[in-house]
């Protein structure tokens, strides 16, 4: 069977001089293949909880599907070799996805599963619109709200979180798994499944901000992210093409914006002068 969500392991460890024998709880890892009318579209390593919104967010940043009403049923298959998620669509969204099968040049990967070419990786994305302006200090407090939330990575230390916040409500939804791509996809799959937009409010992360990052925010139509970690080069490109604010590197006293700081009360202020440095 499959990995379970959470496992306790024998470790040894070293401490004080000396070495002990400990319990340590890890985050389960399993082989979920995710399949679209019993063909299967990736195979995906990642922590075993939240499937069906799994699920569902993969289906849409994946652009398998434009909304949830899209899909027809989702059955979740435990194997000896780990789950088979198999989702089957309605007929015409299933007529489109094997059109789209017979164009691919060549086999899915984690990440950019389905891509056809490096051009379609790289494909402009729509630009974002949204009036959603926030103080700076609710991202701290989104983050805070995050880590609060992260019961299972509290116990194993080892699984990255994805929530939403909401101004006014709060942290209405998050989401754990030992893949960011992963935790990300069942966060907009909740999102979805709930009927929640997330054009108003702001996707926290906390991981790094990779380029797939990017592009499934956008996809959700969140105007914000904000992780923990620094982003990559290509990340921070596609966010001010697709007019998404991206905010990382976040610590307790502050974060660094590298993209749309409009949307932050203040950025756009005339700031102080740097001082020089001594020569």
């Amino acid at each position: 069977m499959p990995a379970p969500q959470i496992a306790s392991v024998r470790a040894l460890a070293w401490r004080g001089g000396e070495f002990l024998r400990e319990q340590r709880q890890l985050a389960g890892e399993c082989a979920i293949a995710v399949t679209y009318g019993r063909a299967t579209h990736a195979v995906m390593l990642a922590t075993p909880a939240d499937l069906e919104d799994f699920a569902v967010g993969f289906s849409l940043s994946e652009q398998v599907v434009t909304h949830p009403g899209e899909i027809e049923r989702i059955e979740t298959v435990p194997l000896d070799e780990g789950v088979e998620l198999r989702i089957d669509l309605v007929a015409s969204r299933a007529e489109r996805y094997v059109r789209r099968r017979r164009m691919m040049a060549g086999p899915a990967g984690c990440g950019l599963c389905g891509a056809e070419s490096l051009e379609s990786v790289m494909r402009p994305l729509g630009r974002l619109a949204t009036e959603l302006v926030l103080p700076p200090a609710e991202i701290l407090t989104a983050l805070a709200a995050l880590d609060r939330a992260q019961s299972l990575n509290a116990e194993t230390h080892g699984v990255h979180g994805a929530g939403f916040w909401l101004p006014g409500d709060g942290l209405v939804a998050a989401r754990e798994d030992v893949g960011r791509h992963n935790a990300l996809d069942k966060l907009i799959g909740a999102l979805a499944r709930a009927e929640i937009a997330p054009a108003f409010g702001v996707v926290v992360m906390t991981s790094r901000v990779s380029l797939e990052l990017v592009q499934k925010t956008v996809r959700a139509g969140a105007p914000i992210i904000a992780a923990m970690s620094a982003p990559s080069t290509l990340a921070v490109r596609l966010a001010e093409q697709a007019g998404l604010t991206l905010i990382a590197i976040a610590r307790r006293d502050g974060f660094e914006v590298f993209s749309h700081p409009e949307r932050l009360e203040g950025a756009l202020a005339p700031q102080p002068a740097m001082p020089l440095a001594p020569r």
